[in-house]
C-alpha cells in the first residue's frame, strides 16, 4: 500500500448541533516509518453553515531497525470561530514512542503511543494514545478509531487546576466497495 488517503463527511445530531464536519485524513508507511494527518472543519459559522472550527495533526514515526517500537512526532493546533471573533487552540508538540502491532493481513492494527506533550503557551504534559483498526465480516465492517489521555490547565474548569482530558471518537462502517463506506462516529 502506498497510501490510504480518505475524506469522510460526518452530520452531527448533537442537542443544538445539527451541522456537517468534514474529515481528510491520510496515512501512508514507508521504509523508515509512516507519516499520517488529518484535517477536521466544522461547518456551523452563520445561517450559511460557513467553517466555523479548523483543526489539524501531522504526525510522523520514524523506524530505523526492526521490531515495533517507533519514535513518534507530532503537531496539532487549529482555529475557531464564535461570532465575529477568531480564537486559536493552543499548538502542541508532542514527541515520544510509538508501539505498533499488526496481524499479517492487516485486518487488525494497533499502536499505543506514550508521548511529551508541550502545549503553547500553557504548560508540559504527558499524552497516552491508543489508534486501532479492526475489519471483519471479510472486510464488509471496520471498527476503527483512537483514544486520547493528557493532562490541561484551565481546559474546561477554568479554575488554576491541572485536569485530565480524555478524547475518543470509535468508528464503525459498513464497507460498500473498496472506496465507499458508510458508518458513524462518536465523539
Amino acid at each position: 500500500i502506498n497510501a490510504q488517503t480518505n475524506l469522510q463527511l460526518h452530520y452531527d445530531f448533537g442537542n443544538g448541533r445539527n451541522y456537517l464536519t468534514s474529515t481528510l485524513e491520510m496515512f501512508k508507511p514507508d521504509k523508515w516509518g509512516n507519516s499520517f494527518f488529518f484535517v477536521d472543519m466544522d461547518f456551523n459559522q452563520g445561517i450559511k453553515n460557513h467553517p466555523s472550527l479548523a483543526y489539524m495533526e501531522i504526525a510522523r514515526c520514524l523506524k530505523f531497525w526492526e521490531g515495533p517500537l517507533s519514535a513518534h512526532v507530532e503537531y496539532n493546533g487549529g482555529l475557531l470561530l464564535a461570532g465575529a471573533a477568531g480564537f486559536p487552540i493552543n499548538n502542541a508538540y508532542l514527541a515520544g514512542i510509538d508501539y505498533g502491532w499488526n496481524n499479517a493481513d492487516f485486518s487488525k492494527t494497533l499502536n499505543l503511543k506514550v508521548l511529551y506533550k508541550y502545549i503553547q503557551g500553557k504548560q508540559n504534559s504527558a499524552q497516552i494514545t491508543g489508534v486501532w483498526g479492526i475489519h471483519f465480516l471479510k472486510g464488509k465492517m471496520s471498527f476503527t478509531g483512537f483514544a486520547d489521555l493528557w493532562w490541561e490547565k484551565d481546559t474546561y474548569a477554568f479554575d488554576g487546576v491541572t485536569h485530565p482530558v480524555f478524547i475518543s471518537e470509535p468508528q464503525i462502517w459498513y464497507n460498500i466497495s473498496k472506496n465507499l463506506s458508510v458508518g458513524s462516529e462518536i465523539e
